[in-house]
């Protein structure tokens, strides 16, 4: 599969300003000197830095389970079209690598994305997002992103996938497309879209219910009382 030069993705999380750590935010409720603001932030940011972390690395997206399960529900959605294609678990694989590949060229224009989201976005009633359920604070980003990953990340897969020249993904693609390729880049960025959501709240849980192993005193000694 032939796509643009790969970015350093790991050195693009790392220009992010992503650190929970460096942050110094304001908060308008607290307990015991924990702000509550300051908590859902730094969960936020730990959040999606693990996760994108963890998308972005070589094969991030190809080996997440979270993605293989939303790549087979985009290919079941189309039925028999493929069928005459994916002969072989071989064929499926490489098919499934070369997808893999475009979700993540829209994941590296999201990261930044929500990072800016999270240092901005306004948290009205944080103490109810201490208490809330393991991916409550993932939940309230998402609802106030919108459709503002699909608006993203649609011209970046868009691109992607006008470059593929591999001779097994791209015929694939094509019986995908139809005439309507539009069709298949929207159905891959539903695919990114919800596998960086269901990564970060996956994360977001881990860290509630493992504060320690964030070695953030703000975030243990918050959720650590929780």
């Amino acid at each position: 599969m032939n796509l643009p030069p790969a970015t350093n993705r790991r050195a693009l999380l790392g220009g992010l300003g992503l650190s929970a750590a460096a942050l110094t935010l304001p908060g308008c409720a607290s307990y015991g000197g924990f702000s509550f603001t300051e908590a859902i932030r730094r969960l936020l940011t730990l959040s999606s830095t693990r996760a994108f972390d963890r998308l972005l690395a070589e094969n991030g997206f190809y080996e997440s389970q979270v993605a293989r399960l939303q790549l087979d529900q985009f290919l079941g959605a189309r039925g028999g079209i493929l069928s005459s294609i994916l002969t072989s678990g071989i064929v499926k694989d490489r098919l499934f690598r070369g997808l893999a590949d475009v979700a993540a060229t829209g994941a590296e224009r999201a990261a930044p994305v929500v990072a800016d989201t999270i240092r901005m976005v306004g948290i009205q009633n944080a103490a109810a997002l201490i208490s809330g359920q393991p991916t409550a604070a993932t939940s309230f980003l998402r609802n106030n992103m919108g459709q503002r990953l699909v608006e993203v990340m649609v011209p970046e897969i868009g691109d992607a996938l006008d470059l593929v020249s591999d001779p097994v993904v791209g015929p694939a693609l094509s019986a995908l497309a139809g005439t309507n390729l539009q069709n298949v880049v929207y159905g891959l960025t539903d695919v990114a879209e919800e596998t960086i959501w269901t990564e970060m709240g996956n994360e977001e849980a881990y860290i509630r219910e493992n504060p320690r192993s964030t070695n953030d005193p703000v975030l243990i000694g918050v959720f650590g009382i929780a």
